[in-house]
């Protein structure tokens, strides 16, 4: 024989025995819950992105500031008829940004698989 409030908590729905004073603080409660878990998320959310602007930048910067200072090394020790600095500085902005689209595939996929597992616990 199972327990009528066994059957709520686990089915969600109201028992018929239940008193409507029972039913109101639950349902506040439930709605108060989802609020606050949905205000953490949006906090996670900014902060989050604002981090991966912070990633993105200095994963472009960075191999771009080593090529340039590698080039004008270059330049400087063996002068050839084009420039390392300006050829050196391409290719460490092309790897930056490569390494760039990589952390930003990276995150998309963990957004939303974690979107997706939220859903199902919405559910």
């Amino acid at each position: 024989m199972s327990n009528p409030l066994d059957e709520k908590r686990r089915g969600g729905k109201p028992v018929a025995d239940e008193p409507e004073l029972s039913r109101l603080v639950g349902a506040r409660a439930k709605r108060k819950l989802k609020a606050q878990r949905e205000q953490g998320h949006i906090r996670r959310t900014v902060w989050s992105g604002l981090s991966m602007i912070g990633l993105v930048g200095w994963s472009v910067v960075v191999p771009t500031l080593l090529g340039a200072a590698l080039g004008v090394w270059l330049d400087r020790r063996h002068a050839m008829n084009h420039s390392w600095t300006l050829t050196l500085l391409f290719a460490g902005l092309l790897i930056g940004c490569l390494n760039a689209w990589h952390w930003v595939v990276k995150e998309d996929r963990e957004t939303h698989k974690q979107q997706g597992q939220q859903e199902d616990r919405d559910e």
